[in-house]
Order: structure tokens, then sequence, then C-alpha cells
């Protein structure tokens, strides 16, 4: 599984060139790599193939190679991404190393915010973790997670679309106001993304959002896997709020393509889910009943009904493949999430987005006697994304005040080195020890010049090989990319 984030960018009283959020988000990106870049290969990019068409027609999507992208020694791709720099980032095998390496995303950019402010002579450019500019845009942060081929993606539609509509309870980011396509102005919602959500299902991430994405590009041997692609979900700033929404979400798929029958022949089917997910957004009460072909139920019943399932099956299946006791901590915190939002939503400051940042405006409004839909208010919700040292989040958490679940010198880490369980440490090691020698690079693939009249590609399809314990060897002990060609066959 992975974590792709998409920041929000401003250029504040720099030079005029820069007021272009593609060339700020250039020069920021630049700045961080020091002219030290690893080609994004593009060779096995198909982000126009739609998971319901079985078709070998060229894709009509084309992606931008024009534009600054470059893989990373922790394993991430960092790149402009039409007008936003995004972190993409390395693949990991559980929701604790998604928070990780998540993380080490923002500490990237705040690196590359400080590179980039000695590059100009005023002004500066500051990024924001966020889905919106409350200006009727919104950008995405999108998980992909590794699925077997043999599930069929109708099974998939099924199975996720309920989670999907409902997991904002407690990874939804919060919002002040509404937008977009949203027909109810409300004063504060759970998600920043519902509101953007206009189809069930489809190919499209920037226009007719659908809550389950079709794109088939599976970065990895296409005739066995398939990568979910979702674009549903909103950027969190609390570890917690993102260890819940990628672990619960694996464990949905985990089921799934083990067919345990007592989830796949059971499914809560939503029958309105575009109406649902954005009405369910909008109940801070958490009280609004949604259709289902099991009658109305609430966001939390539907929860409930899916922690049961995977209660079940952490009883019955090899919980190796979400992680073992990371698989096991997420039911645990999992029903105590559940629990505390019927309970005492309030005892989730810290570790639910929504809730922390609602805590914060609402003091604001108390204690400056302001209207809901204040510019204020709006100002202030763009502040809680703020990624830089010493503003609002991270005060909060040098305060003690957010739930951690990585530490910073972890964070710290995980900037430069990948993911050992996955074949990001491959990709990572490669590009650390013989950086001068790689062509290019992407998820499935690293190039090498060993100096011969043709390029080494080293192909990497299966994502759970050149692991630390695969490779790690081969690697040290190989003095020159040739010897390292040599050793693994290629």
């Amino acid at each position: 599984m992975g974590i792709e984030t998409e920041y929000g960018i401003i250029s504040k009283g720099t030079e005029p060139q820069f007021a272009n959020p593609m060339t700020s988000s250039a020069l920021l990106i630049n700045a961080y790599l020091h002219g030290k870049r690893t080609e994004f290969d593009f060779t096995d990019e198909t982000p126009g193939n739609d998971a319901r068409i079985n078709s070998g027609s060229p894709a009509p999507i084309f992606p931008e190679t024009h534009l600054v992208n470059s893989m990373l020694t922790n394993g991430a791709r960092y790149y402009v991404d039409h007008a936003h720099p995004e972190y993409a980032s390395p693949e990991v095998s559980n929701a604790l190393e998604a928070v990780l390496f998540d993380r080490a995303g923002e500490e990237i950019l705040k690196r590359s915010m400080k590179e980039a402010q000695q590059l100009l002579s005023h002004g500066e450019i500051v990024v924001y973790k966020n889905n919106t500019d409350s200006k009727g845009n919104s950008y995405g942060t999108h998980e992909g997670y590794l699925v077997s081929r043999s599930v069929d993606f109708a099974d998939i539609v099924n199975a996720v679309t309920g989670h999907f509509v409902t997991r904002q309870l407690y990874c939804g980011a919060g919002k002040v106001g509404s937008e977009h396509s949203s027909n109810s102005a409300v004063d504060f919602q759970l998600s920043q993304r519902a509101d953007f959500m206009e189809e069930h299902v489809g190919l499209e991430t920037t226009m007719k959002r659908p809550i389950v994405n079709t794109r088939d590009e599976p970065h990895a041997e296409p005739s066995k896997y398939r990568r979910l692609h979702v674009i549903v979900g909103d950027a969190n700033m609390c570890d917690y709020a993102t260890y819940l929404k990628v672990g619960t979400t694996a464990f949905i798929l985990a089921m799934l393509e083990d067919q345990a029958d007592y989830f796949c022949d059971n499914l809560i089917i939503m029958t309105e889910p575009v109406a649902s997910i954005r009405a369910i957004s909008h109940d801070t009460s958490m009280t609004l009943l949604v259709p289902t072909n099991k009658g109305m139920m609430t966001a939390l019943n539907i929860q409930e009904w899916y922690l049961e399932q995977a209660k079940k099956y952490s009883e019955l299946a090899d919980m190796s493949v979400l992680g073992d006791d990371v698989a096991f901590d997420i039911l645990e915190q999992w029903e105590a999430t559940l629990g505390a939002l019927q309970s005492d939503p309030d005892s989730l400051n810290g570790r639910v987005d929504w809730i922390t940042k609602k805590r914060i405006i609402d003091g604001y409004i108390a204690r400056d006697d302001l209207a809901a839909d204040a510019s204020k208010l709006i100002a202030i919700d763009v502040q809680y994304h703020d990624v830089r040292e010493g503003k609002l989040f991270d005060k909060m958490r040098a305060r003690g005040e957010i739930t951690e679940l990585a530490t910073r010198q972890e964070v710290i880490n995980a900037t430069n080195h990948p993911p050992e369980t996955t074949r990001a440490y491959f990709r990572g090691r490669v590009l650390s020890k013989f950086a001068d020698a790689v062509h290019s690079a992407n998820w499935d693939s690293v190039t090498l010049d060993i100096g011969e009249p043709s390029l080494k590609r080293i192909h990497t399809a299966e994502p759970g090989k050149g692991t630390r314990e695969h490779v790690e060897d081969l690697i040290d002990k190989a003095e020159t990319p040739a010897q390292l060609v040599e050793a693994l066959g290629a």
C-alpha cells in the first residue's frame, strides 16, 4: 500500500514568475533535489486504462513527462503533478509504515520550502497538506492497494463503497462550510473531499470524481495484480487517522481477496452512495440515516458491521499479510474509535482530524463571537494544514496534543531510507549507492548505465521481492553497478 499527496501551494510576495503554481512547484522540488535528480521512467505508466474495460487500445490519458519528476532514495516519487507538488510514498507492507512514510513526505516538503527560500529574493512559497482551497477547487490524497487480479472489479466496488462512504467518521480532515456540488449550506463538516464526489464509479480524478476509481495501473505484474487507486480520501494531519484510514481499508480488501463468505455474501450495499457521502459529511452529530440494501442505517452502524466482519476474519485467517501485530492493533483501535465516536467524540482530539479541527474552530467562535461562516474561520481551517515548523499543527504536536505513531527521528530517517519489507528497499538502496549510474527508475524497474552499449533495466514487478532480506547482501557486496547486475543475473 502507499499514499500519494498533492499539496496545496501558494506563493506569497515572490517574484512574478513564481505566482504560477507549476513554476513554484518546480522550484520547490528542484531546490530539494539540489540537481541530483533520478528521472522517472514513464514506460509503464497507463493512467488511462479502465478496470471495467478489457482493451489493448492506447490509453486516452497521457502523463506530463516534461515536468520535474524524480525518484528518491527512500523509494518515493517527488514531482510536479499539474499545479501541485506531489509526494508519492514508497510502497509499504502495513498501516504503521504507511504513517511513517507519509510523515516523511511532510518532512521533505518542509525541507523543500526552506531550500526554496534560499533561492528567492523576497517572499516565500508555502504548502498545505489539505484538499481544497475553499474556492471550489479540490486536489487529491490518493491511496493505492495491491489486490489480486483474480478479484473481479465489480466485487471490489460492492465491497468498498460502504466503507469509503462512511470511514470519514474517523479519517475526515474536517472543513468549514461547503462548496462545489453540495446543495447544502453547513457550518462545519467531516470531510474535505465529500462535496467533490460526483459519481459512484468512474475513471476521472479531476472532474466527475468517483467514490470508486477505475484506473487500472497496477505498477506490478499486470497478469497477477491490480492496484486499487483510491481518490475519495482526505489528507490527514493526525497519524492516528491515517493509520485507521489505510489499515481498515486493507482489512476489507484482504477479506475480499480471500473470499470470506461471511463478508462477501452479506455485503451492505449503499443505494445512494453519492448523496450519502455528502450527507454523512454534513452531519457532525453522526445520527443521520442513509439508505442501504439492509434498510436505513447510520454511518456508525455501517462501520460497526465492517468491524465485526474484520474481527471474525482475524480469528480465521493469516494476519501476516496485514502486518500481524499491526493488524490486531488496527482492530483494537478501530473498535475503540467507533465506541468513542458514540459516547465521547471529544476524547478523540489529537487523533481524528475533524474533531481536532472543530475544537479549534469552536474555540475561536466562542472567544471572538464569530459567525459560523466568518472568513477568519476559513483561514484557520487552511492554517491547520500548514506543515511548516512553528505553525498551528506543529505547535500542537510539540505540546503533546497530537497522538504520534512515529518519532521525530524515525520520520527523519525515513526521508532518506526506504522501507525494508517491499521492493522499495532495492530501489532506494540502488539510488543511494549507485546514484551516478542510475539512468532512470519507476515503481517496477530501475535502469542502470554500466558502461556497456545497452542500458540494463532491472524489472521489479513483484512488490514483495527486492526486500532487505532478499537483496541487502547483494547490494552491500557489489562495488560497482556492473557487479550488482551480474549478481542479480539481470
